[in-house]
Order: C-alpha cells, then sequence, then structure tokens
C-alpha cells in the first residue's frame, strides 16, 4: 500500500453482517480481525469477506467517511457496496 493512504472497508461477516472500519494497512487489520484482535463487534464472526473499500489523502477525511458510512442504514450499505462493485467491472 502506498504511503498515506488511508482505506475505509466493508467487512462482510459470516453471519452476512456489516462491519465498516477505518485502517492504513488493509492486510494488517484483516489479519487482526481473523485473530479476534480486531474490533469487538467482529469478534467470533469470522471469517470475513472485504466487500467495500474507499480509499483517501488523509486520515481525517477517512474517519470522516467512516462515521458517515456506518450511519447508513444496511440496504444504503448494501446498495454502495454493489455500486463499488459495478465501479470495479467498469475498470
Amino acid at each position: 500500500m502506498e504511503h498515506n493512504q488511508h482505506l475505509i472497508y466493508i467487512l462482510q461477516c459470516k453471519d452476512k453482517t456489516l462491519y465498516t472500519g477505518y485502517t492504513n494497512d488493509l492486510k494488517r487489520r484483516l489479519k487482526m480481525h481473523e485473530e479476534g484482535k480486531g474490533a469487538k463487534y467482529t469478534r467470533g464472526r469470522g471469517p470475513f469477506q472485504v466487500v467495500y473499500t474507499e480509499k483517501f489523502a488523509t486520515k481525517s477525511e477517512a474517519l470522516r467517511r467512516e462515521i458517515e458510512i456506518k450511519q447508513f442504514s444496511r440496504k444504503e450499505k448494501l446498495d454502495l457496496i454493489r455500486a463499488g462493485q459495478k465501479e470495479e467491472v467498469r475498470k
């Protein structure tokens, strides 16, 4: 990952719930979730699938977006994920 790159990610847990988080090292953060050392919410809910990511130049921008996404309803999060997947296909 490039330096100064900040990510917002959405995980789908094995129980189909969604978790939104921030990191600057997604591989390390996923490992923490898998080991039960990540967020309290994700403990015991693995394995996980990264279903969405957004990149930001600054940590403050990323954290603002994380808060915004965490306020979304489940339907809004699923719509965001679908829109992101369509964008990936077009690239």
